[in-house]
C-alpha cells in the first residue's frame, strides 16, 4: 500500500525565533507561526485527508488544527487528529531550550568540530545526536539509534491504521530536524540539505507500508 504523506513543519515558535534548541519542550507559536500554519493549510486545501497525525506538542497540535480547519472549510471531511509521542522532534535532553550555537559547540568541540554543520561535514548527521548525548551530563538526549527507533514507531502507527487504503493522502505535522533527517536518509544526491525546511513548508513523501523501513520512503518534494 502506498500512502502519500504531506509533512508540514509546524509554525514558527518563540524558540525558533530566538534560535534555541526545541525538541520535546514546548514554546508557543508566534503570530508569524500562526500565519505559517494558515499558509500551509491553504496549500493543502484541495486534498482529501484520510488521516492526520502530529506530535503531542502544542506547536504541532495547533498547526494541525488550523490546517484541518481550513481543509474542512473547503468542503472536505475532517479526519480525527492523532497526537502521539512517536512524532516528536529529536530529544535534546539537558540542552533543551539552550542557544543552538552554544549547544552544538559543546557537542562538537571535544571532537574538533566547531558547530552543527561542521559535525555533519566531518562525521555525518548521526554524529550530531550521538555527540549531543555524550555531552549531555545526564545523557537524556536521544542517540541516533534511540531517535530512529522512535521515529520508525511513528511510521508503524500510520501503517497499522486499518482505515487507510492505497493512494490515500495523510497529513503529518513534523519538525525541522526530523524533516532534515528524513532528507539525509532517503533523499537522493541532488537534494539540497544545506538548511532545514522552513516553518510551514510542506514535504511530500510516498510511504510503502509493505516494505522494510529503510526501503519504504520516497521523497517526492522537499520543504516547499
Amino acid at each position: 500500500m502506498i500512502l502519500h504523506l504531506h509533512l508540514v513543519r509546524h509554525g514558527q515558535t518563540t524558540f525558533n525565533k530566538y534560535n534555541r534548541l526545541q525538541g520535546w519542550c514546548n514554546a508557543p507559536l508566534t503570530e508569524s507561526g500562526l500565519a505559517d500554519a494558515d499558509k500551509a493549510g491553504h496549500k493543502l486545501e484541495t486534498l482529501d485527508f484520510a488521516a492526520a497525525y502530529c506530535s503531542d506538542t502544542s506547536r504541532a497540535e495547533i498547526t494541525a488544527k488550523r490546517i484541518l480547519d481550513i481543509n474542512e472549510a473547503a468542503g472536505h471531511r475532517r479526519p480525527e487528529l492523532v497526537a502521539d509521542m512517536h512524532f516528536r522532534e529529536q530529544c535534546y535532553g539537558y540542552f533543551e531550550g539552550q542557544d543552538m550555537s552554544l549547544a552544538w559547540t559543546a557537542a562538537g568541540g571535544p571532537h574538533g568540530a566547531k558547530n552543527y554543520n561542521d559535525i555533519v561535514a566531518k562525521f555525518g548527521l548521526a554524529a550530531t545526536r550521538d555527540f549531543l548525548k555524550e555531552a549531555d551530563p545526564f545523557h537524556d538526549a536521544e542517540s541516533d539509534a534511540e531517535y530512529w527507533t522512535r521515529v520508525e514507531g511513528a511510521f508503524r502507527l500510520i501503517a497499522s491504521n486499518p482505515a487507510l487504503k492505497d493512494g490515500d493522502h495523510v497529513l503529518q505535522i513534523s519538525h525541522g530536524n526530523t524533516l532534515l533527517s528524513l532528507g539525509h536518509r532517503f533523499g537522493g544526491p541532488d537534494l539540497d540539505l544545506s538548511e532545514r525546511p522552513a516553518n510551514g513548508s510542506v514535504t511530500v513523501i510516498d510511504f510503502d507500508t509493505d516494505k522494510p523501513f529503510d526501503q519504504a520512503i520516497t521523497i517526492v518534494s522537499y520543504g516547499r
